[in-house]
């Protein structure tokens, strides 16, 4: 305990000088909420376009290497909250990703729902820091603006993770790479997680939904499945959703923001909203999704299994209001979002 103490102190000094030396130009230090995001897809980006600027990552705050590019990088992005410690400097620029586009309420629209956690007055002091956020569309703009009062400039340029999706990618290597049989049809099931719940539980029963849709199926899942299944992999550790995207032909989803990713993909999505009126009691919503789905609606588990046995999750109506709701929430359909976001945020200044 004392050497953790007098440490904690010699760490709190080393930022505090650090802070007094020059700030670092050609510097760029990243943090991320889980593996990957855009984040991740920025720093590649900064390599390659901005070879001048050094990256470093920012993982392990009892170390002296990331208080040192706490104070001394001149670019600080993150899709999470800054370091509550951090002092910005006069120079210093925020970028903040955050993680997709909010179906789930968030930032102060969460004030009033008790049963999910926030620290609302830190969430407050964060965003008065932010000097970019990042926006997918014109609905992620206009929420982010409303949940996080912030004087930050909203650069609404798609989210420079999707561009894996727009790019060549392996398919058939990666689904080889996570044991998919060849020739075999892969469901993703990926649930929004429940704030009033302990722990995350499948939905639908999905035992039966692998036997229902037939021996050539597989289905990931993104919640740990009830029991080991020959044709149920769990995919609940994977580090890319983005991966798992790419090697599915379908998306079972509810409230998950996955679905405006996936979508980038023009392949089937299908809702499952069997509770939908407890989410939206305890987190609350940013719309009625009911009122552009991006695909087949389920209430229940037979009429999920039905979607399947009769094909309507890939036929035309589905197909119909999927394009609309990739033209509402997809408007950056490409593979050039990191790089806009390189040339505006770091390249700029740095010419």
């Amino acid at each position: 305990a004392v050497r953790r103490a007098v440490r904690a102190v010699a760490l709190r000094l080393h930022y505090a000088v650090q802070r007094r030396l020059p700030l670092r130009a050609d510097r760029a230090a990243f943090a991320t909420y889980g593996p990957g995001g855009d984040p991740a897809a920025i720093e590649r980006k900064v390599r390659e376009l901005a070879p001048g600027i050094r990256t470093s990552w920012l993982t392990d705050p009892g170390s002296f290497a990331y208080w040192t590019a706490l104070a001394r990088s001149a670019y600080l992005t993150s899709n999470t909250l800054f370091d509550a410690r951090l002092v910005k400097r006069p120079g210093q620029t925020l970028l903040q990703t955050h993680r997709g586009t909010p179906l789930g309420s968030v930032g102060l629209d969460l004030a009033d729902r008790p049963a999910v956690p926030a620290d609302l007055p830190r969430l407050l002091r964060d965003a008065a820091r932010w000097d970019y956020t990042l926006s997918a569309n014109r609905h992620a703009t206009l929420t982010h603006e409303k949940a996080y009062p912030s004087a930050a400039t909203t650069l609404e340029y798609g989210h420079p993770r999707h561009d894996t999706l727009h790019a060549p990618a392996d398919v058939p290597g990666l689904r080889e790479s996570l044991g998919i049989p060849e020739g075999f049809t892969t469901v993703l099931y990926a649930p929004a997680h429940r704030d009033h719940r302990r722990a995350q539980t499948p939905s639908p029963d999905l035992e039966r939904l692998a036997r229902s849709l037939g021996p050539r199926h597989v289905v990931l899942t993104r919640v740990a499945p009830a029991a080991p299944h020959p044709r149920i992999m769990d995919v609940s550790g994977h580090p890319s959703a983005e991966v798992l995207c790419l090697v599915s032909d379908a998306l079972i989803t509810d409230h998950a923001p996955l679905m405006f990713d996936y979508a980038h993909l023009d392949r089937p999505i299908v809702l499952l909203h069997a509770d939908r009126q407890v989410f939206e009691a305890v987190r609350g919503t940013t719309m009625d999704l009911r009122a552009f789905p991006p695909g087949a609606v389920a209430r229940t588990e037979d009429e999920l299994i039905d979607i399947f046995a009769t094909d309507h999750w890939r036929g035309s109506r589905s197909t119909q209001l999927r394009t609309a709701f990739r033209a509402r929430f997809c408007p950056y359909a490409d593979a050039g979002a990191a790089e806009r976001v390189v040339r505006r945020v770091f390249l700029t200044r740095s010419s």
